[in-house]
């Protein structure tokens, strides 16, 4: 049996889902509000689902430079680079992780920059704790160490990477 995946732009609908899917990563990611999920959803150039047989699995959230927003790792992006894609977050439910959805939501990443002529996608990962498979991952899709820094009140460190786009 294969599963039936949909990938599609996020609505309010989803949102539940998208809080549910973050708290089971949290441990790697920021505690995720409806409030805060709302304002990153207005100021975001990608909030894209994929829905497995009508269930939400996994999520990417991405913003371009100059948005309104206090990460300190889009910070950081926005002080080094002037035109920008930054993956905030993608998250794919426990049950499917390994099944290709997050490769998927980060190849919708790549052909939108491409399409509206962004040079670079930027992202961090967690080095300290570390997330190998995050870092194996992030670098199948040719991403490169470009600063790291401090975060959490220092009970992290996170490697900021950048991937260029290829030129036609």
């Amino acid at each position: 049996m294969t599963d039936t995946r949909q990938i599609r732009p996020a609505t309010p609908e989803d949102y539940e889902q998208i809080l549910k899917l973050n708290e089971e990563s949290v441990h790697f990611l920021s505690p995720l509000s409806k409030e805060r999920l709302t304002h990153l959803h207005q100021q975001s150039e990608i909030l894209k689902v994929i829905e497995v047989d009508g269930l939400v699995e996994a999520f990417v959230l991405a913003l371009r430079e100059g948005k309104d927003y206090d990460s300190v790792n889009y910070i950081w992006f926005t002080k080094n680079y002037n035109k920008f894609l930054y993956i905030d977050r993608v998250v794919v439910s426990v049950k499917k992780q390994g099944s290709g959805l997050g490769k998927l939501l980060y190849e919708e990443v790549f052909k939108h920059a491409k399409s509206i002529e962004i040079p670079v996608v930027t992202a961090e990962i967690d080095i300290e704790p570390p997330n190998p498979v995050s870092l194996k991952f992030h670098e199948k899709f040719g991403f490169k160490e470009v600063g790291k820094q401090s975060v959490a009140g220092g009970k992290k460190i996170v490697s900021l990477q950048a991937a260029p786009i290829e030129a036609d």
